[in-house]
Order: structure tokens, then sequence, then C-alpha cells
């Protein structure tokens, strides 16, 4: 984090103190994480950081009661079923499907293996697949060179003792770094860009 970034928490948290933002500044908006007022104190990264680190715990609990009543096949969209904030993470589960993870507020909901979730392209040609090595087997990025967007997976059929999604996603920053090495950026949160790094 840049001595910027000290700078630029230092006014959030006084615009927070001072209830000139609030918790419904950080929710989702189409394309961005974070109101206009919160982004003008902070990088839209480091807004949507902020934002999952604030909003998990009662946004996971208020849609833990409604979870249920979304079926497979009922949502189709790219975007989190229950908080619209963009998928941050990806599981390819036991019957071979591919599970959205949204690091906001904690849900899933199933996603064609064959479609960017950012936009909405069914071309393979454009699809990509990097690995890293067989010591990281069954986890892999899922680009779109449509985009350029990319997507961390882990094929649980593979690796089926792997961890939440978030922490499957915060604990794997060498995909970030690998993923951007190669041009691709992500709309989701990445802990990486908190860290200033290349």
């Amino acid at each position: 984090m840049s001595p910027r970034d000290v700078g630029d928490l230092e006014r959030f948290v006084r615009a927070w103190d001072g209830e000139t933002i609030g918790p419904h500044d950080l929710l989702p908006a189409p394309g961005r994480i974070g109101s206009d007022a919160v982004t003008r104190l902070v990088r839209a990264d480091v807004a949507a950081v902020i934002a999952a680190l604030v909003l998990r715990p009662p946004l996971d609990a208020y849609f833990a009661r409604v979870r249920d009543a979304l079926s497979d096949g009922d949502w189709t969209l790219g975007v989190c079923p229950f908080c619209g904030a963009p998928p941050g993470f990806a599981d390819i589960v036991e019957d071979g499907r591919r599970r959205l993870a949204c690091q906001m507020c904690g849900g899933a909901w199933p996603f064609s293996r064959t479609q960017c979730p950012f936009c909405g392209s069914h071309d393979t040609e454009q699809q990509v697949r990097l690995e890293l090595g067989a010591a990281d087997e069954g986890y892999f990025i899922a680009g779109c060179r449509a985009c350029s967007s990319y997507l961390k997976e882990l094929d649980r059929r593979t690796r089926w003792n792997g961890g939440p999604a978030l922490v499957e996603d915060w604990g794997s920053p060498h995909y970030d770094v690998a993923a951007r090495r190669q041009r691709y950026t992500r709309p989701a949160i990445a802990l990486l860009e908190l860290a200033d790094l290349g």
C-alpha cells in the first residue's frame, strides 16, 4: 500500500466517522463496487476490499435466509443474484458444473463453463485457461481475450479439500500476479492490488 493510500484511508475514516458516507456507499453498482463519494476518497480496488471486509458478515447473514430459494437455472447473469457484485472466484463442483462465488455477500450460483461472466462472450476461441504447474493441480485462471478479464477457479474434483472460495482466492495471490503478467484484469476484489506490486 502506498503512502497516498494511507492518506486516502485516513480521509475515508474521517468521512465514515463523520457519517458523510456509510454502508450504503460500499454496495455494488453496475461495473463497480462503491459510490462516487467513496471512490473520490480511495482507489476503486481499495474501496472494494473495504466493502468486502465491512459488508460481508451482515450481507452473508441477511441473504442466508433466501439463498435456498434460488434454484439452478434461475439466474444466468455473471453478477451475484443477491447483492449484484461481480464474481470473485469459481469452483468446478463434483458434477463438473461451474459455480461462481461472491466475495461481497458469500453467495454462489451456477454459471456456464463456456461463457465469460464479465462480458458474456460465448466464443470459446476467446476463452483461455492458464495453469501454473503440478504443485497447484486443480487451480487455474480462466481468462477471456474478449474483455481481458480473469477469474481464479478451483476444480474440486481434483482438489476436494480446498477451503471456502474467499480463502482460496485471497490465499492465491501468485495467480493474480500470473494473470496480470498476461495483461488480464479482474473487476472483483484482489488483495494483490493493495500490495502495490508489479
